[in-house]
C-alpha cells in the first residue's frame, strides 16, 4: 500500500497545476528542466494545503505471489487536459485533473509472472499531436507507451484505444533488430522522446550476464505510422560487446532538430577485458540529428566504465552564462558527482575540464582507462 499512495502524491503535484499550464513531458518540458512558474503555492500558504482527492492504481506487488516486486516511480504528465500516468504493470490510465475520477484505463497484458531483469516498473508515457490532421479525428493525440516487454504502443488520447494505424494494430515490435533476445532482459522503462513527428525509443538491458548482451540501439518511428526511420548503434559492430543502452530519458530541441541521448556503459559492467579502448560510446551523451540519426557530437563522461557508471540523468537543456553571453547548454549529471556544462550545439565544455591520471588496473586482462575527465577541486 506504501507505493500506491505514493502515486497519489505525485499525482496531486501535478493536478495543483492543471488551471495554469501544462506538464506536457517527462521532464516537465522536452527538454527536462523540471521548472513551474506557477506561484500560487508560497511559503505563507504551504502549511494550509489539504489533499484534494486520491487515486489508488492497485498495480503493487511484493514479490510473494510468483510476479516480480514492483517499483513506482512514474512522473504523470497533463497534456489535453488529462493526467495520464503508466503504472509498475505498465498500464495506462487518464485522469480527470479536478476530482482524480479515472477516464479511461489501458492494459497491454505484460507477463506478470515474468521476471524482468529491472522489476516490474514503468516511468511514464509522452505525448504527441498530429497537427496535420483533421479534428476530432480518432489519434489526432496521443499516447505513447513503452512497455517492459519491448512493445512501442499509441493510444488514443481521448479513448486510450489503440492506434490501427500506427505499427501492427497500434503497437511495435522493438525486439527486432537488436540481436538475440533472453526474455525479460531486453525492456523499456522510461518514457520514450518526442521530436516533431518522430518518436526515439532507447530501451533497459539486463546487467553482467555475458558480453553478448542485446545491441543498445536507439531507434526513431514516425508517430503516425509507426515505420521505422533510422536506427543507432551507440557500439559499433567490433565484436561481441552490447548494451551502451539509453535507459534514462533523453531530451530533444525540436528548434535545433537535436536529440540528446545518455547512454550506459558497455557489457559487462565490471570488466573491459573483452571491450578494450575507450568503449565509444558507451557513458556519453551523445547529440543525434533527430532527422537522420547522424552522431552531431558526443562527450564521454568516463572512458572504459568499470564502475557501472552510465550516465542515468536526463540531460537538462538551459542556458547559461559565459564570457558576458548567454549560451545553449547541456547540463549532464553523473554518478561520480561531476556535472558537465556542455555547448549544446557542439559539445565542447563551458567550463574547464581535464584528464586526470589515474591507477592502471591489476586485473588479468583488463586494461583501465588511463584518465579520466574531471571537473571541481584538484
Amino acid at each position: 500500500m506504501k507505493r500506491i499512495h505514493l502515486a497519489t502524491g505525485l499525482i496531486l503535484l501535478l493536478c495543483a497545476a492543471a488551471a495554469a499550464q501544462t506538464w506536457s513531458s517527462y521532464g516537465g518540458d522536452p527538454g527536462g528542466a523540471r521548472f513551474s512558474s506557477l506561484s500560487q503555492i508560497k511559503k505563507g500558504n504551504v502549511a494550509r494545503l489539504k489533499v484534494a482527492w486520491t487515486f489508488h492504481t492497485g498495480d503493487v506487488s511484493d514479490g510473494k505471489d510468483g510476479r516480480p516486486k514492483s517499483k513506482f516511480e512514474v512522473t504523470p504528465i497533463l497534456f489535453n487536459d488529462t493526467l495520464y500516468a503508466s503504472t509498475p504493470f505498465n498500464r495506462v490510465i487518464a485522469l480527470n485533473p479536478e476530482d482524480g475520477s479515472q477516464r479511461w484505463s489501458y492494459d497491454p497484458k505484460i507477463d506478470l509472472k515474468r521476471h524482468y531483469s529491472e522489476s516490474l516498473v514503468s516511468r511514464g508515457v509522452s505525448a504527441w499531436e498530429d497537427k496535420t490532421a483533421a479534428s476530432p479525428a480518432a489519434c489526432r493525440r496521443r499516447i505513447f507507451l513503452a512497455t517492459l516487454d519491448a512493445r512501442l504502443i499509441a493510444l488514443d488520447t481521448s479513448s486510450g484505444k489503440p492506434c490501427e494505424g500506427f505499427g501492427t494494430g497500434g503497437s511495435v515490435d522493438l525486439t527486432q533488430g537488436v540481436g538475440n533476445v533472453d526474455p525479460g532482459q531486453y525492456e523499456v522503462t522510461s518514457p520514450v522522446a518526442v521530436i516533431n513527428d518522430i518518436v526515439v525509443v532507447g530501451s533497459a538491458i539486463g546487467d553482467n550476464r555475458k558480453v553478448d548482451v542485446e545491441r543498445g540501439t536507439v531507434r526513431a518511428f514516425n508517430a503516425r505510422t509507426g515505420r521505422l526511420l533510422w536506427s543507432w548503434d551507440p557500439i559499433p559492430r567490433d565484436g561481441r560487446t552490447g548494451a551502451a543502452n539509453a535507459w534514462s530519458a533523453m531530451s530533444v530541441d525540436p528548434g535545433r532538430d537535436l536529440v540528446f541521448v545518455p547512454t550506459g556503459s558497455a557489457a559487462p559492467d565490471f570488466y573491459g577485458g573483452e571491450r578494450l579502448g575507450d568503449d565509444l560510446f558507451a557513458n556519453c551523451v551523445v547529440a543525434l540529428r533527430a532527422s537522420t540519426g547522424k552522431i552531431v557530437w558526443h562527450f564521454q563522461v568516463v572512458h572504459h566504465d568499470l564502475w557501472d557508471y552510465d550516465v542515468a540523468s536526463q540531460p537538462l537543456l538551459t542556458t547559461v552564462q559565459r564570457d558576458g553571453r548567454n549560451v545553449a547548454a547541456v547540463v549532464v549529471n553523473t554518478k561520480m558527482g561531476h556535472v558537465f556544462v556542455l555547448d549544446r550545439e557542439t559539445g565542447k565544455p563551458l567550463f574547464p575540464i581535464e584528464e586526470r591520471r589515474v591507477p592502471a588496473s591489476d586485473v588479468a586482462g583488463e586494461e583501465a582507462a588511463r584518465t579520466r575527465s574531471s571537473v571541481g577541486q584538484r
